[in-house]
């Protein structure tokens, strides 16, 4: 993995590169809320055993990039840094079909992506994604002060070790939810209905059954009016918030790679 500084429309920003040496598409991670790059390690392996220079940026206020922790006051900031990201893969790799794929709070920020960019993607990967009806940040917004309720480990994967691993990682953030942060989800929450879907651009979902931080009911409204017609789902039985880290990834890993060797196809 290689690592690159990148000006983030707030900042200095660090991305990551896991590259190929004969690639066939780039892939660009978007990682979620209070969490960073790096614990995509895995996904990004799978990726580019799969043919893809892999490509993921630490949002503003996440990881090693700079910010005040977790608070973004306007997603579309972050969109454009996802943009910079973008141009940076698409330097090094002019002629490649380009794919996005994101997670919880980065499914939201690849979906608004894909809003403004979508005619230049081949393909839209929604993994447990924060879209439709999410009512955590208004129950929150309610209280003064937020309560200190981090993220609970044991509700992101059935695997202990997944759990164990976050809640041991200081690029994490363990501590409460942003005002300024959560008032900007409802607001992108709203961009994002408000948007329209991404045309013929291919949308694939995916999602724990069992995911009580992004409940998958609420996401399927919000990706129901995303998806102009190439809408592929993929809910999990028993499965949590990161289906990436899932007890049963490698049938997420092969969902995954199916859909885009059907994407990308001659």
């Amino acid at each position: 993995m290689a690592e690159h500084a990148l000006r983030g429309t707030r900042g200095p920003l660090t991305a990551y590169e896991w590259p190929h040496p004969r690639p066939r598409y780039v892939a660009l991670l978007v990682h979620g809320y209070g969490e960073h790059a790096g614990r995509y390690e895995e996904p990004a392996r799978v990726l580019t055993a799969h043919g893809a220079a892999v490509y993921a940026v630490d949002h503003l206020g996440h990881g090693r990039s700079a910010g005040e922790r977790v608070v973004i006051e306007d997603f579309e900031d972050v969109v454009a840094d996802v943009h910079a990201l973008a141009g940076l893969a698409r330097a090094a790799h002019p002629d490649l079909p380009v794919v996005v794929i994101g997670h919880s709070m980065g499914g939201l920020i690849a979906a608004r992506y894909a809003q403004h960019h979508g005619d230049r993607l081949a393909a839209l990967v929604l993994s447990g994604p924060v879209v439709g009806v999410w009512e955590l940040p208004g129950r929150l917004l309610a209280l003064d002060p937020i309560p200190d309720t981090p993220v609970s480990p044991a509700a992101l994967s059935r695997d202990p070790a997944v759990g164990a691993s976050y809640a041991a990682d200081p690029l994490v953030w363990h501590g409460p939810m942003k005002r300024p942060t959560l008032e900007a989800f409802v607001r992108t929450l709203d961009a994002v209905a408000e948007g329209g879907d991404v045309g013929p651009l291919p949308l694939l979902w995916l999602h724990g059954a069992d995911d009580r931080l992004v409940p998958p009911g609420g996401s399927r409204i919000g990706v129901e009016r995303l998806g102009g017609g190439r809408l592929t789902e993929r809910i999990y039985p028993g499965a949590r918030h990161e289906v990436f880290h899932e007890t049963n990834r490698a049938e997420v890993f092969e969902d995954l790679t199916r859909f885009l060797d059907e994407v990308l196809a001659p």
